[in-house]
């Protein structure tokens, strides 16, 4: 085993071995760990998944199986800033559809994927509640409202010049 190999297992363990003592011969315990591994490492990781299925000795693919059934469970990490484009009834009738093709065109990605570079995610919601600024998208906790294309593009390169 080589040293990397040995750090990794490490860190695994540090990271992981709090959670699985906390579900240790509970029995119905897969959408909570799952929840724990993903507020542990921002995302379901798969060698998050494989170290603790040996651990708790639940089938890694069970454990996937449920992490792929509930929309709550992402695969991937997510951006640095997650993007929510409204798609309730007054945002899509002010143009959120045409404000939701340009972000998507401008960054190269579709609804659920990360830039390369980590700094977007893109994701559509049913509504934000924001119905009288429509159309909203909210940046993190930020909610922008009455946008137009160009004024959404605007706002996103001004969160990637922060960083």
């Amino acid at each position: 085993m080589s040293s990397t190999t040995t750090a990794s297992s490490n860190e695994l363990s540090q990271r992981l071995d709090p959670i699985v003592q906390r579900y240790q011969g509970k029995k119905g315990i897969t959408i909570p760990l799952l929840a724990d591994i993903q507020k542990e490492y921002g995302y379901v990781a798969e060698e998050a998944v494989t170290y603790v299925s040996k651990k708790m000795d639940i089938s890694a693919s069970e454990m996937f199986g449920v992490a792929t059934f509930y929309a709550m469970f992402r695969l991937q990490p997510e951006g640095k800033y997650v993007i929510r484009i409204c798609r309730g009834t007054a945002c899509h009738v002010q143009g959120s559809a045409s404000v939701a093709e340009e972000v998507a065109r401008h960054l190269g990605i579709e609804e659920g994927e990360t830039t390369e570079d980590g700094i977007f995610t893109l994701q559509h919601v049913a509504c934000l509640g924001c119905c009288s600024l429509a159309p909203v998208m909210m940046v993190g906790d930020n909610v922008h409202g009455l946008l137009t294309p160009p004024k959404s593009i605007e706002i996103l390169e001004d969160y990637r010049k922060k960083g």
